[in-house]
């Protein structure tokens, strides 16, 4: 019987780097703004083109591709907008791309990014889906570059890989994706992988070590949550992500509003990125050890569902006061940072989630929120979110509301009064004992209503790259 949702993962477009073009296969030649035609402009007129990032015109026999100014972003636009026009009914199977004699390897990273991801598809349909260019090759011309930007290419293709693993697991539909699917998909493809192991854990494991945040999540729902461990690794500084997992969430008894609950199918987007990040870990062999924590729940309604008021005690003994049965994510990764600083003796932890909606009001949609107890490691998350075109920016973690975390009748409060974004950090601060910590939320950028550069509709994969851009800083 066909399946009901597309194949995992999505398979991208090929890119290479070679020094000759080839025969009978499309040509684009590179325009910059002014514009400025590249390698194989002779014969083209540039009287109608303007150079701008992703301007794709065809020709006879060739297409030109604007660059703008030559930005990262200018070029992961052209590469995205590339493959976008290479598509249709008349699509090639393959194209050359003469790149200009001034390509370095940081370019050839945003553009092998942007067309890998550009024409990335998800859809749940009895239909063929539309024909695109299967494969890109960039011709450099006899620079004596071609190795060093054909390994620059192989890092980006590796990179646009794991954020399109975190959009297909982020977009798969939630009457599919429950928490069993969620984690057993991740362990299936952890197998394949040399040096990635993965071990599931069933809702009695949880109650056995007292997960009692995850169970209370769960609780409301006929589905069971589970607890998924990645493991890669023996030497070298020892990293721990942590990924909300939350398969779809309804708000539980403080239940959302029906308009927009249908995209709650993304909300498990930053357990996605963990996944999705230490399968390329793994895949690239990076000298580091990192283990993934995902703890996958739903949220849903019932006559099981935890309440406000309800005093939940997580793994590790400390209790927490629930004011709002939506503010669920926090709560299951209170149990798993617990579980990672007491047995895993991390050297950092790092947790992504889709966590409040006021950082989408502070921050928009496409730049996420670091929060973190070291300059270091903050500094660091911003770096690596720059080297995989990702945006950052780092939130206070404001004294002046410690205190409000407190709760009178429990350990902590769940939701505490105050700036919902800052505050929601200091209680899962609580849960990071003495370990450099990184709290990464991700609910602006983890989906996106429109295109742009190297995002397509739907769900973003966004923190993927990240992570394991962070992952080779220090592997070094």
């Amino acid at each position: 019987m066909a399946s009901t949702v597309p194949s995992v993962p999505t398979k991208l477009v090929d890119v290479e780097v070679a020094t000759t073009a080839r025969r009978a296969v499309p040509v684009v030649v590179l325009v910059g703004t002014g514009p400025a035609l590249g390698p194989g402009g002779d014969g083209i007129d540039a009287a109608d083109l303007t150079g701008r990032a992703g301007e794709a015109v065809r020709h006879d026999g060739a297409w030109t591709l604007g660059v703008g100014a030559g930005t990262p972003g200018d070029y992961r636009t052209a590469g995205a907008c590339l493959v976008r026009a290479l598509s249709g009914e008349d699509a090639p199977k393959t194209a050359d791309v003469l790149l200009t004699p001034d390509f370095d390897a940081e370019k050839v990273r945003a553009f092998v990014l942007g067309a890998a991801l550009g024409g990335y598809r998800f859809k749940v349909t009895g239909e063929d889906a539309p024909k695109r260019v299967g494969s890109l090759r960039l011709v450099t011309g006899d620079t004596g570059f071609d190795e060093v930007l054909t390994s620059a290419a192989l890092k980006a293709h590796a990179l646009a890989t794991a954020t399109a693993l975190a959009r297909d697991l982020a977009n798969t539909p939630s009457n599919v994706k429950d928490p069993r699917w969620l984690a057993t998909t991740a362990a299936r493809l952890a197998d394949r992988v040399d040096g990635l192991s993965a071990v599931v854990r069933d809702e009695k494991w949880l109650r056995q070590q007292g997960f009692g945040g995850v169970l209370a999540v769960g609780g409301g729902s006929a589905r069971p949550p589970r607890f998924l461990e990645l493991t890669y690794g023996t030497t070298g500084p020892h990293l721990v992500f942590i990924g909300k997992g939350i398969t779809f969430d309804t708000g539980g008894i403080s239940v959302k509003p029906a308009d927009g609950m249908h995209l709650m199918r993304t909300d498990m987007a930053g357990g996605g990125a963990v996944i999705a990040a230490l399968i390329a870990v793994a895949r690239r062999r990076l000298p580091v050890r990192v283990t993934g924590l995902v703890p996958c729940a739903e949220n849903h309604v019932s006559g099981s569902a935890y309440r406000p008021g309800d005093v939940v005690r997580h793994y590790g003994g400390a209790t927490t006061e629930v004011q709002n049965t939506d503010a669920e994510g926090r709560m299951v990764l209170a149990d798993a940072m617990a579980y990672a600083v007491e047995n895993l003796a991390p050297d950092l932890v790092v947790d992504v989630a889709t966590l409040t909606g006021a950082m989408k009001v502070s921050l928009g949609l496409r730049t996420g929120a670091v929060f973190s107890s070291t300059d270091g490691l903050a500094a660091d998350v911003v770096d690596a979110g720059s080297r995989a075109g990702e945006k950052w920016w780092r939130m206070p973690l404001l004294e002046e509301h410690v205190e409000a975390v407190t709760s009178e009748i429990a350990d902590y409060r769940q939701c505490p009064p105050g700036p919902g974004g800052i505050t929601a950090a200091l209680f899962l601060q609580k849960f990071a004992g003495d370990v450099p910590w990184a709290h990464l939320d991700i609910a602006g950028p983890a989906r996106s209503e429109k295109v742009y550069e190297e995002v397509v509709a739907g769900a973003t994969g966004f923190g993927a790259r990240t992570l394991v851009e962070l992952a080779e800083k220090y592997s070094r």
